[in-house]
C-alpha cells in the first residue's frame, strides 16, 4: 500500500483504531501485552469498522517509564506481522513511536504508517520516512513524556500550534518528506492547559486549513474531566462528543479506543450533515 493509499481526504472521516500492546497505558494498560490477545483485539477493531489499527508499545502517560528500543521492538513487532499476515484483517497499520530503529522494523513487518508523537524531531526519523514514502502523523507535542504541571507559554494554543505544525512541516519538507505524506495532529493532552484541549478541537478548521489531512485523539482524555468527572473507562460519551465536533470541522482521522461506538455515531452523524440544505 502506497501513502497515498494508506491515507487521505475522503467523504468520511477515517477511525483509527487504538492497539497498545503496554502493561502500563492510562487506559488499557496491560489489556493485550500477549500477542494472541492483541491479533483478537485487532480483529474487533477491524470488523468494528476502523480504517487504521495504531498499534502502540511505549505509553505516554504521566508519570510512565521510558522504554528501550529493544523492549518496544519485542512489543510491537511480533504484532504487525501477524495482523499483516491475517488475512480476516483489512484495516491499514500504523505503529506510534518516536523511535527511528523501531519505525524501520515496523515498515520492514509490513506497516504502512508511523505515528510520531514527537512530530519528526529526530533527523534519523526524517530520513527514514522520506526514503520509505510512508504516510507519518506528525504531532505537536512539546511536554513529551507528559508532565502534569506543564504549562504551555501561549496566549493562543491554536496558533501556537499553527505555527510549530507549520515549522514542524517545513523541517520535513526539507528532509524529502513529500506533502502526501503528511497527516497532522495538534496533540489534544500533549502541552495544553485547563480549556486548551477544548480549543484544539472547537477550532479543528483552522488546523484543516493549513493544506494537510489533520488527525484528532482526544479518546478518554482527562480534559473532559474539565466538565464531568469520570474515570477514563467511562469517558466514552464525551470522547464522542470531542471526535463528532472534530469530524464536523474537518478532522480526516480520529483515534480513538472505542471503537464500535465511533464508527456507529460517525456515519450516523454524516448521514444527517449530508441531509443539511445545501449540503448536496
Amino acid at each position: 500500500m502506497t501513502s497515498t493509499q494508506a491515507v487521505g481526504r475522503t467523504p468520511k472521516t477515517q477511525v483509527m483504531g487504538i492497539l497498545n500492546v503496554t502493561p502500563d497505558s492510562f487506559s488499557d494498560g496491560g489489556s493485550y501485552t500477549a500477542v494472541s490477545d492483541a491479533i483478537a483485539r485487532a480483529r474487533e477493531i477491524d470488523e468494528a469498522g476502523a480504517a487504521i489499527i495504531d498499534i502502540g508499545g511505549e505509553s505516554t502517560r504521566p508519570g510512565a517509564d521510558p522504554v528501550s528500543i529493544d523492549e518496544e521492538l519485542s512489543r510491537v513487532a511480533p504484532v504487525v506481522e501477524r495482523i499483516v499476515d491475517d488475512p480476516d484483517i483489512e484495516a491499514t497499520i500504523s505503529v506510534d513511536t518516536y523511535k527511528p530503529a523501531v519505525a524501520e522494523a515496523a515498515l520492514d513487518a509490513g506497516a504502512d504508517i508511523i505515528n510520531d508523537q514527537n512530530g519528526l524531531d529526530d533527523p534519523e526519523m526524517r530520513s527514514l520516512v522520506a526514503s520509505r514514502d510512508c504516510t507519518v502523523v506528525l504531532m505537536d507535542a512539546v511536554n513529551i513524556p507528559v508532565e502534569p504541571e506543564f504549562t504551555p507559554a501561549a496566549d493562543d494554543i491554536v496558533a501556537a500550534v499553527c505555527e510549530r505544525l507549520e515549522e514542524r512541516v517545513e523541517r520535513a519538507r526539507s528532509a524529502g518528506v513529500a506533502d502526501d505524506q503528511l497527516v497532522l495532529d495538534p496533540g489534544v493532552g500533549f502541552a495544553t492547559g485547563p480549556g486548551d484541549d477544548l480549543e484544539l478541537i472547537a477550532r479543528t478548521d483552522e488546523f484543516s486549513a493549513l493544506g494537510y489531512p489533520v488527525l484528532v485523539g482526544a479518546s478518554r482524555k482527562s480534559f473532559t474531566n474539565e466538565i464531568v468527572e469520570q474515570p477514563p473507562q467511562e469517558r466514552i460519551a464525551p470522547s464522542l462528543a470531542a471526535h463528532l465536533v472534530a469530524a464536523e470541522r474537518g478532522a480526516d482521522i480520529v483515534r480513538v479506543h472505542d471503537v464500535a461506538e465511533t464508527v456507529s455515531a460517525l456515519r450516523t452523524a454524516e448521514a444527517l450533515w449530508d441531509r443539511r440544505p445545501g449540503a448536496r
